[in-house]
């Protein structure tokens, strides 16, 4: 089935000055599935030759290294910023000085965009950028696009009543949803 893709122009999304790319989220409530959606679309994009970052918003305390280790025992002793670097892959944990909710915005400047096509956000929910809305009428939690205009597409279970703006995405198809975001990459390459 094709995908149609309405993108509105919304001001608000040029409040991501550190977007050099493309950036888009994925916005539901907790248990909902988004990290099983992108774990299905990942690989979809991949295969359609896009170079991907991810910025993944947690509202837990976690740590990246672990206790016992080198890494852990120098971020402990003091160190504001560790850099942890082999042959497969580069870490950096950087404590914040003064602890509060991070920015999107803030979190673009810090990812290196030069050889990435495509951002994809879990989370973030409350500030503006473009998302696709997921949804499981059989949670009882409310739709969020009602509250947020940046939300481009609903993917559901279900079948829902939307507005003619907003793009109707089958959560069981991510083949669809993967059609959708080269749509949009394209759409933002005009832009």
């Amino acid at each position: 089935m094709p995908v149609a893709v309405c993108i509105r122009e919304n001001a608000s999304e040029k409040l991501m000055k550190n977007a050099r790319i493309p950036v888009l989220g994925f916005a539901a409530f907790s248990g909902t599935g988004k990290t099983t959606l992108l774990t299905r679309l990942i690989p979809l994009l991949k295969h359609r030759g896009l170079c991907l970052g991810l910025i993944k918003h947690s509202h837990h305390n976690f740590e990246i290294d672990q206790p016992g280790k080198d890494s852990h025992r120098l971020r402990t002793a003091g160190a504001d910023t560790v850099l942890l670097v082999s042959r497969q892959r580069r870490a950096i944990i950087t404590e914040f000085a003064s602890p509060g909710e991070p920015r999107l915005d803030e979190q673009l400047r810090q990812l290196d965009q030069s050889a990435l096509d495509l951002i994809l956000v879990e989370g973030f929910k409350s500030e503006n950028f473009p998302k696709i809305e997921i949804h499981r009428p059989a949670l009882h939690k409310p739709l969020l696009y009602p509250h947020d205009p940046s939300v481009i597409a609903i993917a559901s279970d279900q079948q829902l009543d939307l507005p003619v703006h907003l793009t109707a995405l089958d959560l069981n198809q991510p083949d669809n949803i993967a059609e959708f975001v080269m749509k949009f990459i394209q759409e933002r390459k005009h832009v």
